[in-house]
């Protein structure tokens, strides 16, 4: 492709003609005919690498115009390059499937894709998701290394999957991603708002800068498409405002919903039942995941689809088969006496506190907490999950989660400050063993955190490390049964 029908501004006249193969904001992805995107990152600036991208045959440069030197190859100057990479992304990479919606939100965006893929590929559909549990498709999964990963991944996972004959995707529009344009060329059909609590404020700095940064989701969706709301999220009078003033068809679910409306709720040992009422009709569901943050994920996954055109028995049959994400609220097993043991990823106050909140029905004796905080993060949440963890769980352990390159002991005392009556274990294995080995009957034992990932960031080095694998093993070494959960 030519380097003028990539780009719509910046190009130097006499480049225009220049045959580009690839674009990447990488410098260690460049091969030769690749347009290299020196961006401005949190940590480091591209234009750093750009004799790298040289060296490597990048044949053009991108940038704000911000560049030390003149590269010595044709530059093109953009205001906004994070939006001309991704739409250069699109154009060398055209083929989309031809449904795509976005799932934003802080806390389970993750789930609600996932439950979105299901319920879809129940309706006969050949469906996927993307997001931080990477791309899972009708072939297998690709790790994509980020929630909203860069445009030229999206980009090339999306025709890869068009290839493959996918033709509904459900994808998570994290803000980081919605703010640096990583989506804007994506051919969207619908967008959902989960919630709204605080996050991520080491990279946005305001709670208002994080929601303008979610609300920029209801920009990329077609005039009249669907933008469903979860209802009973604290900033969804925001996402609803906005997505009227964008023009886009409302569609509500929740508690209080118009649309997709949630009558009742019953508790069940591995599961729940749903009262759910759709245009007038009411349907009773077995929805077999426990929690009620849970449900509104699947009713958020279901409003999606039934937005786009599914039928509400598909829909209904595809929710009663719902496999629980893995690292979402995923039950491990249980121990002699039948204690339950969950890992989940919430990471945030509100996600823990929706956590605990959720698994008290289902915990008729007392609720185990390991959890702790990551480092070179937000550093005014850990004090803010140390009281949602003494106000409610009954016992509390705090570990280390990924400390990166802060003090883990320095980590472990902000959140204990707020609860001071905690046990601290460093060790996170420890912490986990401790706690299985103190279960009783009736307790629910809630490891928090860390979710789906496979490793612990300790200074700037990956360990090894899985809550599962740890859970595990400390069951079966308690003579506990392993394995007695779903996931996908």
């Amino acid at each position: 492709m030519k380097l003028a029908d990539l780009f719509d501004r910046g190009v130097p006249e006499s480049a225009s003609e220049l045959a580009v193969s690839g674009v990447t904001a990488d410098s260690r992805r460049v091969r030769p005919g690749t347009v290299f995107a020196a961006l401005a990152g949190m940590q480091a600036h591209g234009r750093d690498h750009v004799a790298d991208a040289i060296g490597r045959g990048a044949v053009a440069v991108l940038s704000a115009g911000d560049l030390k030197a003149d590269p010595g190859i044709p530059h093109i100057v953009d205001a906004v390059p994070r939006l001309a990479l991704a739409r250069a992304a699109a154009r060398l990479h055209p083929h989309q499937p031809q449904t795509i919606a976005a799932v934003t939100g802080t806390n389970g965006k993750s789930s609600t894709v996932d439950f979105l893929r299901q319920i879809w590929t129940h309706a006969g559909r050949r469906a996927a998701s993307l997001g931080t549990l990477g791309a899972i498709g009708p072939e297998g999964v690709v790790d994509l290394g980020h929630t909203t990963p860069d445009p030229v991944a999206i980009h090339q996972t999306l025709e890869a999957l068009a290839g493959q004959g996918v033709t509904h995707v459900a994808m998570e529009a994290s803000s980081h991603g919605l703010d640096q344009h990583r989506l804007d060329a994506v051919r969207l059909a619908a967008g959902a708002f989960t919630n709204l609590t605080q996050d991520h404020l080491d990279y946005h700095g305001t709670m208002d800068a994080y929601r303008q940064a979610k609300l920029r989701l209801w920009d990329l969706v077609p005039r009249g498409a669907p933008a469903v709301v979860n209802v009973d999220a604290i900033a969804a009078p925001d996402f609803k405002a906005r997505a009227i003033e964008r023009g886009l068809s409302l569609v509500t679910c929740g508690w209080r919903a118009t649309d997709l409306k949630i009558v009742e709720v019953w508790p069940r040992p591995a599961g729940q039942r749903l009262d759910l009422r759709w245009k007038g009709r009411s349907f009773m569901v077995d929805l077999p995941l426990i929690g009620e943050f849970q449900a509104l994920n699947a009713v958020t996954a279901a409003a999606l689809a039934l937005a786009l055109g599914e039928d509400i028995e598909a829909v209904i049959g595809g929710l009663e088969r719902l496999r629980t994400v893995r690292g979402r609220i995923e039950h491990v097993g249980a121990t002699s006496s039948g204690a339950q043991v969950f890992v989940d990823y919430a990471h945030t106050p509100d996600g823990l506190d929706v956590l605990l909140r959720a698994a008290r029905p289902h915990a008729p004796g007392r609720i185990v907490l390991v959890f702790g905080c990551g480092g070179d993060r937000d550093r005014t949440k850990r004090p803010l999950m140390g009281q949602v963890a003494r106000r409610h769980g009954d016992v509390v352990i705090v570990t280390d989660d990924n400390p990166r390159t802060e003090d883990a002991a320095a980590i472990r005392s902000a959140i204990m400050e707020a609860v001071p009556e905690a046990l601290e274990i460093g060790d996170r294995g420890e912490a986990i063993r401790a706690a299985v080995n103190m279960l009783t009957a009736g307790d629910c034992l809630l490891i928090a955190g860390k979710g789906h990932e496979t490793g612990q960031i300790v200074g700037t080095v990956v360990h090894p490390f899985s809550d599962q694998e740890a859970a595990a093993a400390a069951l079966h070494a308690a003579g506990g049964v392993v394995g007695a959960g779903l996931h996908a």
